[in-house]
């Protein structure tokens, strides 16, 4: 596909769209048939389509198909989709269904991230000798590596409870609200480093941080009574689904650029957004806004994993990178079933109950990769530590399902009454299972 005057770089971004979302389609019902989410078949074809897989062939197919002067278009394209699928995610985490759930949900939601968190940074300083890159200090590398192992995929977790049939079961109301309280935590430490990491001195991070915090309160009592009452107007006068769904995303737009601009990641603005976003309507504005955009998350994110795919070549990976891979998977996998699997049990789960609870937290998709990409556009991670971290997420979030019907959730934790353990018994109590479930709308795909 080689580039001259009679075939222009936006037509050929045309052309790698389509073979992207063709072999997204191709590799998803492969996955379905091997019981795995979506987000496992989309990382692949990233796999299959960059260096890995199709730069062994003849010819440099990747650079053929993909080349460099089309990569920022394809960019912008699965920047759009990664900012649109961010603002979907903290929209679908209500903190205020979080309140009053005790000391239970606390404990539990603090130790599945300050135990993966404290193993990665063990880790994290193993490797900070041969994989940190020059200018990054290891104090940044480490709580940035920490961080990036203490994550759980909020999205994919809620998709997988709903396929398994979990979504009023003990296991599956605790994994979402401790993933919810999880992720909040792990996201202001990663806004903390990438503030730190972006800024050009002491000076300039000590004007980041209280931009960001102003930020934060102009979207919290500014921004959301706004919207609320914009969006209110909109329902009176019943307005078109059409008008809904442009205003929303321009605002989902505008937030991303005004955390850029900050020195923050474009995606805390969209994710911010989505947290502020009104929820009394949630029907009206779930099919109006949330489904649309749904629709244009799936096929914008493939590009987004392509993208991705084209910066990892398993085939540098040498014999220091084998035994780096090896000592992420296992700091991974390690630090979240001792962080989930040992707390659920003592607040009276069974083993079985908590081996599933521990699976469920394992699981790191789409947000492991986002977070890895920031990492990566800021220098914190090298090319085959960026390599080795995506092939620890691709192994955790595959083995969630496997690991699921090795414990036989489907038969043996489902609760026909959907009883969710209160304080008393076991971690993230509340007396209604519905408390979480529409956090397994179809705005979980990812």
């Amino acid at each position: 596909m080689a580039t001259d005057d009679a075939l222009p770089t936006n037509v050929i971004v045309l052309a790698d769209v389509a073979i992207i979302l063709v072999a997204g389609v191709g590799m998803v019902k492969l996955g379905r048939w091997l019981h795995q989410p979506p987000v496992v078949a989309e990382i692949a074809v990233g796999f299959i389509l960059g260096p890995s897989l199709l730069g062994l062939l003849p010819g440099d197919l990747p650079k053929l198909i993909f080349p460099y002067e089309a990569r920022p278009l394809l960019l912008a394209i699965a920047q759009v989709g990664l900012v649109l699928f961010m603002f979907l995610a903290g929209w679908e985490v209500d903190l205020r269904r979080l309140r009053g759930r005790g000391i239970a949900l606390s404990s539990t939601a603090g130790l599945a991230v300050l135990v993966p968190f404290a193993v990665g940074a063990g880790a994290a300083g193993l490797l900070s000798s041969s994989q940190a890159p020059d200018g990054v200090s290891t104090t940044t590398f480490v709580v940035y590596m920490a961080t990036a192992f203490s994550i759980t995929a909020f999205p994919v977790l809620a998709r997988i409870i709903r396929d398994r049939g979990l979504s009023k079961t003990t296991v599956g109301v605790q994994a979402m609200a401790c993933a919810a309280v999880g992720d909040a935590v792990a996201w202001c430490v990663l806004a903390l480093v990438v503030a730190l990491a972006g800024a050009g001195g002491v000076d300039e991070f000590f004007t980041v941080i209280p931009m960001t915090l102003a930020y934060a309160a102009a979207m919290a009592f500014a921004v959301r009574p706004l919207l609320a009452r914009v969006l209110r107007g909109s329902f009176e006068r019943r307005a078109d689904s059409g008008e809904m769904l442009v205003l929303v995303t321009a605002g989902v737009l505008l937030s991303s650029f005004t955390t850029s601009w900050i020195g923050a990641h474009a995606i805390f603005g969209a994710f911010a957004f989505g947290l502020v976003m009104p929820r009394r309507e949630a029907t009206g504005l779930h099919n109006h806004v949330a489904v649309p955009l749904e629709k244009v998350t799936s096929l914008l994110l493939p590009v987004f994993f392509v993208i991705t795919g084209l910066s990892v070549d398993i085939t540098q990976l040498g014999w220091s990178g084998v035994i780096s891979l090896l000592l992420v998977i296992a700091a991974a996998i390690i630090g979240k079933l001792a962080g989930t699997v040992i707390p659920a049990r003592l607040w009276g789960m069974s083993w079985r109950e908590s081996g599933a609870f521990g699976a469920l937290m394992n699981t790191r998709g789409l947000t492991e990769i986002v977070i890895l990409n920031i990492g990566r556009e800021l220098g914190l991670i090298g090319p085959e530590l960026f390599t080795v971290m995506v092939l620890m997420t691709l192994v955790t979030t595959a083995m969630t399902g496997p690991l699921l019907r090795v414990l036989r959730t489907d038969e043996k934790l489902l609760h026909p009454r959907g009883r969710v353990p209160t304080d008393r018994g076991a971690p993230c109590a509340h007396n209604d299972s519905s408390a979480i479930t529409s956090a397994t709308t179809d705005l979980d795909r990812h």
